[in-house]
């Protein structure tokens, strides 16, 4: 059998309680470490629900370690999270829109993920 085909994607969002400083640019800082340790966690949680949601076809949705970007967005942090999924070739093809539709339930209208408070009009599934 045919292994699984790897979807990348990116998800974007803007979280307005996490105030951006240049150390969240470096890779080896203190903050961007313990951010993204947060960041995995939070999107770790949000691929469990959506692996509970049964029409959607991805079997995985997690970002790479290292593989969370932040930039300065007006007065907020914008995150870049750069993820894949594995479709099964039985599973109907990866689709953009559910996964937003999902995210934007499982973070309250786009609202909130854990602590953080998002921008509702910020998240974007790329890909």
């Amino acid at each position: 059998p045919l292994a699984p085909a790897i979807k990348n994607f990116t998800l974007n969002f803007t979280i307005t309680n996490l105030q951006f400083t240049a150390d969240l640019q470096k890779p080896s800082s203190r903050r961007f470490k313990s951010t993204e340790k947060v960041m995995y966690h939070y999107v770790s949680l949000a691929n469990n629900a959506l692996l509970g949601h049964s029409s959607l076809s991805i079997s995985h949705l997690l970002p790479s370690p290292g593989h969370f970007a932040y930039f300065h967005n007006r007065d907020d942090t914008g995150v870049d999270a750069m993820c894949s999924c594995r479709d099964e070739p039985s599973d109907p093809k990866f689709n953009r829109t559910t996964v937003y539709h999902e995210l934007s339930k499982m973070t309250n209208g786009i609202t909130e993920l854990g602590h953080y408070s998002l921008n509702s009009q910020s998240l974007y599934v790329n890909g």
